[in-house]
């Protein structure tokens, strides 16, 4: 039994080493010739000095190359770190610079525009580029560097409050307990084929890697661009045979709104998994009209603890109209719902969700106090809890309802967005002085980002100059969909951005 995630590639090799282990395009690697190329990527990055405890790059787009320098990464001991390919050079740098890489699994186009935001001075990571031959590497699997469960495996960046994006450490414990619960619930076989939709910077990208690899499955690599196109979409799940699909309910909306479902064979797809965002009832309930024989999961948790409830969606009644639960915890977790005094609420009243269990980040990098903020001590005093700042009630089934955010953060295109950070970019503009970020609901993304912007001294701006400034500074899904240049912005009595005014404005 595997414990950690640096072994089940191994010992998918030895159980299935002729399974198709990952599909890219018209390449594929079988489980043995997966498990030959991460030993060889870990003869680099062992040649380049990374070893137990490190953190490496990957900064490049979806392969299957990208796949096996993952587990190569893995297999030293070291953590692995996802980068955008499509985050603005300046954002990727500040990653790289602040968890102090060893080393970045790159392509050289992409190095090409990140090397000139690079602190060189006094620490540069060795560049490992991901299409070099590989030949000259060794196939055999590394020495053992002694990696325990309690060891990094990933960190994933997310939005942050303070203007910078900020590190989730998340361990091979806490990766394996959510992994051996996937697979066990969902009952991931090796003949099954799982669609690779999330970029690997996403938290859902672990289920589609290590549950595949876990079972002796492949994973399905799918371009970022064929997301823009449903009817591509769907095309391609039926032509790579397709059998568990996980993504955000914003692309399943636009897979059953746009994709002509019905001119395709989609009898294959056994399993449908969303999280991330609200799924509108109403789309669901055609999703599930459409694909009326696969099971249908909804998924819930932040990437500090990944996967920490379910809920199977067994029927719609066509009266309902409030979105489905997020279900009830996964059986490595343990819930609290507590109210702003930090005491146990009532079955049925609203209050904080807060996780207990095997599968919690171990903190922020380099950021101590926020750790402590995000994880504190139980209400029971056994250990440590997460306080998601989800608004939720327990329902008398033992479900959870999802009903909101008690603070400034929200989900677009399954995204997690810190408007504090829109708004601190936004403020660094040098003829700004003051800003104002309102989510607008959406249903087919989540919310729409609108910006209100009030020039300094009575300057001249332009609403594409800010869109532009945003996008070299922030990933696509955090740039505005909307700038408007205003004279002032509504004030409260007590001085303070009246942003309840300015939303109620918006649908005036």
């Amino acid at each position: 039994m595997a414990a950690l995630l640096s072994q089940i590639l191994d010992l998918g090799a030895e159980r299935w080493p002729d399974n198709v282990a990952v599909v890219d395009g018209a390449r594929s690697y079988t489980y043995l010739e997966l498990a030959e190329a991460a030993n060889r990527f870990a003869g680099l990055l062992r040649g380049a000095g990374v070893g137990r405890g490190d953190n490496v790059g990957l900064y490049l787009e979806k392969s299957r190359e990208g796949v096996a320098a993952l587990f190569g990464i893995l297999k030293l001991g070291a953590a692995y770190v996802p980068l955008d390919p499509a985050a603005p050079a300046r954002r990727v740098a500040y990653m790289v610079n602040d968890c102090r890489m060893k080393a970045l699994v790159t392509a050289p186009a992409k190095f090409a525009g990140l090397r000139e935001f690079l602190e060189v001075p006094g620490h540069a990571p060795a560049v490992i580029y991901a299409d070099a031959p590989l030949e000259s590497a060794s196939p055999l699997p590394p020495p053992d560097p002694g990696t325990t469960e309690l060891d990094l495996a990933l960190i994933l960046y997310t939005s942050g409050s303070t203007g910078s994006p900020k590190g989730v450490m998340i361990s091979h414990r806490a990766v394996m307990a959510f992994v051996d619960w996937a697979c066990r619930t969902i009952g991931v076989r090796p003949e099954d084929r799982l669609s690779n939709h999330a970029p690997f910077h996403f938290d859902l990208s672990t289920f589609d890697l290590f549950a595949a690899i876990r079972s002796g499955a492949a994973v399905v690599l799918l371009s970022p661009m064929l997301s823009l196109f449903p009817v591509s979409m769907a095309k391609f799940i039926a032509d790579q045979r397709i059998s568990v699909w996980y993504s955000v309910p914003s692309v399943l909306t636009r897979l059953v709104l746009y994709g002509n479902l019905h001119q395709f064979d989609l009898s294959g797809l056994r399993t449908i998994l969303f999280a991330g965002e609200v799924f509108p009832v109403r789309h669901l309930r055609r999703l599930m009209e459409s694909i009326p024989h696969a099971a249908y999961w909804n998924l819930y948790g932040p990437t500090e603890t990944n996967v920490c409830t379910s809920y199977k969606v067994e029927s719609l009644d066509r009266g309902q109209m409030e979105p489905v639960p997020v279900g009830k915890p996964c059986d490595h977790y343990e819930m609290f719902v507590l109210d702003e005094q930090g005491r146990l609420v009532e079955k049925g009243g609203i209050g904080e969700l807060c996780v207990c269990g095997s599968g919690l980040m171990s903190g922020y990098w380099g950021l101590p106090e926020r750790t402590e903020q995000s994880l504190t001590t139980r209400p029971d005093g056994t250990g440590l809890m997460y306080r998601t700042g989800d608004l939720v009630s327990e329902l008398a089934d033992g479900n959870y309802r999802f009903l909101g955010r008690r603070d400034n953060q929200i989900k677009s295109r399954g995204y997690r967005i810190e408007l504090g950070e829109i708004e601190s970019v936004l403020y660094s503009h040098p003829s700004v002085e003051e800003v104002s970020i309102i989510p607008i609901p959406d249903d087919e993304i989540g919310n729409q980002i609108r910006a209100f912007v009030v020039p300094r001294n009575g300057q001249t701006l332009n609403p594409s100059s800010l869109e532009a400034w945003c996008a070299e500074r922030l990933p696509k899904y955090m740039v505005p969909h909307q700038v408007e240049v205003r004279t002032a912005l509504p004030k409260t009595s007590t001085g303070k951005i009246d942003r309840t005014l300015l939303k109620s404005g918006l649908h005036a």
